[in-house]
């Protein structure tokens, strides 16, 4: 046992964990678990069944890799897989994977604030954030940058697109496109996030050719596939392109904006 250890935590034999990694009061490290250097194992936290990289902090109180919400679910050896840097807070859930693909995985530089929740097969891409009580679904996609803010609800399969951000209490059936605003229930799109295109550093050209996309789409009083048609004999930055391929993969359909719903973004 480290003396980076508590000696009241309880450490599974199979569990690897880092000389480097520091396990807090009461901590349960269970079955199958890996912890790299730098991370931070606050109390009363359950691991098990995960690969968890460097530098994360785990402040207290987080059940990582319990068993999915799922009643196919059978004991079956299923995992979850955490990057590197991650804000880990209290009350976070991050269940294990289901039979369906035995994995749920979170990237790096995200931060999971008081209970929020990441559902079984779930994928969340880097430098995401779950506000508190965001809940994530089971088999949803979050791209990178996606800022999910406090008591959202996403429903299962869904899909959220690079720096979308998803207003306080959404409750969103449909999938998001990257760079788009979405709030309410059933969440729609309420215009572009410019802001965290700014922040991300996404060039003016980009921006622009962006808003060119979304403008053909909802503001041009086409069908979508007429839209899509549209858009892919024009010449597109790989951001704007990367909105129009998140669209062709849908398979819960695209939120949309209300009808007659202001738009600014052009101002």
């Amino acid at each position: 046992m480290s003396v980076k250890t508590h000696p009241s935590a309880i450490i599974h034999p199979s569990a690897q964990i880092d000389e480097r990694a520091e396990i807090g009061p009461y901590a349960i490290i269970g079955e199958d678990v890996q912890i790299g250097a730098g991370t931070y194992v606050g109390p009363h936290s359950i691991i098990e069944f995960s690969l968890i990289g460097r530098n994360n902090h785990f402040t207290g109180h987080a059940f990582i890799g319990t068993p999915p919400q799922d009643y196919k679910y059978k004991n079956e050896k299923t995992r979850v897989e955490i990057g590197d840097n991650n804000i880990i807070r209290e009350g976070v859930s991050i269940h294990r994977g289901s039979p369906s693909t035995k994995v749920t995985i979170v990237g790096s530089g995200c931060m999971f604030m008081v209970n929020s929740h990441a559902g079984h097969d779930s994928r969340i891409g880097n430098n995401v954030i779950l506000t508190n009580s965001a809940g994530v679904g089971g088999h949803v996609e979050v791209e990178d940058g996606a800022i999910i803010s406090g008591l959202c609800a996403i429903h299962q399969f869904v899909r959220i697109g690079r720096l979308a951000m998803i207003g306080g209490g959404a409750m969103v059936a449909q999938d998001i496109m990257p760079y788009c605003m979405a709030h309410g229930d059933r969440a729609r799109l309420v215009g572009l996030n410019l802001v965290g295109m700014k922040r991300a550093e996404i060039s003016r050209e980009s921006i622009a050719s962006i808003k060119r996309v979304y403008k053909t789409l909802f503001l041009e009083d086409l069908k979508l596939k007429e839209a899509i048609l549209k858009l892919k004999l024009e010449k597109l930055s790989p951001e704007a392109s990367h909105m129009v391929e998140f669209i062709e993969k849908s398979k819960r359909g695209l939120a949309r904006p209300r009808k007659k719903a202001p738009v600014t973004f052009y101002e």
